[in-house]
């Protein structure tokens, strides 16, 4: 039997560049960062003192104020995200049957601020003063959770959390329950909200974060020889993926297909990297697979490309392991050089920047990239976005503990 296609047919996008997705597309064409010194807190005493903030981020546009004092900064980003996305999909939940639509949706870390926050509060005036919101606002099934409550949906509702993998394994994982016929429309992604004194003190004690306070727009360097470190960011970027069928009825706009995924573990290290990127090529050789598209049939890959030592290089090898002589005529480009690292709802936003390559024929640059080193020699899309055709596309996230995930998203074809 064929398997029922997936398409992608509504974006949601909140991000250090854009808090929509017509703001995320004209940022990434234009080469536009959005890292700054941190402002939620003092960061003076943290090694590392920048970071990806949404600007301007007001949820009482959009949630009134219970919602609000309900939910964790990272749902509250979710939710708006996952709103977007419903909206531009056209959906009229009135005319559907609910139980048919599910929400795939999770986070890296999840609820810290309200962690931090109700702490601080046992700490100061003792324990029954902890709110009884505080397990439902920390824990990352309530972001699902809430956008099914809000919406009315009644299908399959989960989390992946697998570090910054997340929101791509998300997304994957809806692809096989689409294909399975356990619904006929997901609300996909993930969502993020970790810059926090002790999530930042986490990453700084372990000395994965850049240090180039005094440079923040130049901060996040992936590929480039003097990178030293991730930027961590926050934001989300949700899909409405629906079976094929289901959005031809409707004549819905599709945005392209989601075609394949894969998923491995390295079995190797807490943090860094299997030797080679030997996880990574395995993923993304899966992907492919499972799409059924050659190898050089792949126009651009949006990489993980956090700006650290290990990644970068050994995702370079990865590539050159899939795609061999072709992986000198792909693009490759990583647009945390401009968002910054948005951990688990990384692999959400960077699908939508590969559905805007696809829709607008113009691959996102890395931007900040001066120096090559020698061995990593690929077309990292310096500094400048580019017009190109582009049909194909591979979207790579990898997390702490090995978790490696890859997306297929390609130019939809009747």
């Amino acid at each position: 039997m064929t398997p029922r296609r997936v398409v992608v047919t509504g974006m949601g996008v909140l991000s250090p560049i854009g808090n929509s997705v017509d703001g995320f597309r004209d940022s990434l064409a234009a080469g536009r960062g959005g890292i700054a010194r941190i402002t939620a807190f003092d960061p003076s005493d943290f090694a590392s003192r920048i970071a990806g903030e949404l600007k301007d981020f007001d949820p009482s546009l959009h949630l009134d104020r219970k919602q609000i004092k309900r939910m964790d900064r990272f749902s509250q980003i979710g939710v708006i995200a996952a709103g977007q996305a419903l909206e531009d999909s056209g959906l009229d939940l009135s005319g559907e049957d609910l139980t048919r639509i599910g929400v795939y949706a999770g986070s890296g870390i999840g609820g810290l601020n309200t962690i931090e926050a109700q702490h601080r509060t046992m700490l100061e005036r003792g324990p029954s003063r902890v709110s009884p919101l505080l397990v439902p606002m920390m824990i990352i099934n309530l972001l699902p959770g809430h956008i099914s409550m809000i919406h009315g949906l009644q299908g399959p509702n989960l989390s992946v959390v697998t570090a910054c993998a997340t929101a791509t394994h998300c997304i994957g994982e809806a692809l096989l329950a689409l294909r399975a016929g356990m619904a006929d429309v997901i609300v996909a992604g993930g969502a993020e909200a970790s810059i926090t004194p002790l999530g930042l003190a986490g990453f700084c004690s372990m000395k994965a974060l850049t240090t180039r306070n005094d440079e923040p727009e130049r901060a996040s360097r992936p590929f480039d020889r003097d990178r030293d470190g991730f930027v961590i960011a926050e934001g989300g970027g949700m899909l409405i993926l629906e079976e094929l069928e289901h959005a031809r009825k409707r004549g819905a706009r599709i945005y392209g297909e989601l075609a394949g995924y894969g998923a491995t573990g390295d079995a190797h290290h807490l943090t860094a990297p299997a030797p080679d990127g030997a996880g990574a090529a395995l993923c993304m050789k899966m992907a492919l697979k499972t799409a059924g598209i050659n190898p050089e049939e792949v126009d651009y890959v949006n990489a993980h490309g956090t700006s650290t030592e290990l990644n970068d290089r050994f995702e370079t090898m990865a590539i050159k392991t899939v795609f061999g002589d072709h992986a000198r005529r792909l693009a490759v480009s990583s647009t945390k050089s401009m968002t910054g690292h948005l951990l688990g709802a990384a692999g959400g936003v960077e699908a939508v920047a590969c559905l805007l390559a696809i829709r607008d024929g113009l691959i996102p640059p890395t931007v900040n990239y001066e120096n090559p080193e020698e061995g990593m020699d690929l077309d990292y899309v310096p500094n400048r976005a580019r017009e190109a055709g582009v049909d194909v596309t591979l979207s790579n996230s990898f997390g702490f503990g090995g978790h490696n995930g890859t997306l297929v998203l390609r130019r939809f074809r009747d």
